[in-house]
């Protein structure tokens, strides 16, 4: 895939959940809700400050990263569904 994002924004891809819970129950597609877990796939070079130098990101390519329910915007590149989200929309990495 030949896309980079500009400037503080991240593309990332939704990480599924499991279609069960835990005591067996199948959950079907039309039930579950979208996962707010994913896997950073491209990150921009990082936002300017006020004097024009760019401050790099926090998050890297390949970061598991928890974001909010309504965050980003929904885009589809060579067949996949992907977010392009601000790194502020991010509410961290997890480990």
């Amino acid at each position: 895939m030949a896309f980079r994002p500009l400037g503080d924004r991240v593309l990332v891809k939704r990480v599924e959940e499991e279609e069960k819970t835990k005591g067996g129950i199948i959950i079907p597609d039309t039930a579950k809700e979208k996962p707010q877990e994913g896997e950073v796939i491209a990150v921009g070079p990082g936002a300017r400050d006020d004097s024009g130098k760019v401050v790099a990101l926090d998050v890297a390519v390949g970061d598991r990263i928890l974001f909010g329910k309504w965050s980003g915007t929904e885009v589809k590149l060579d067949g996949q569904d992907l977010l392009i989200m601000k790194e502020s929309d991010i509410l961290g990495v997890v480990a």
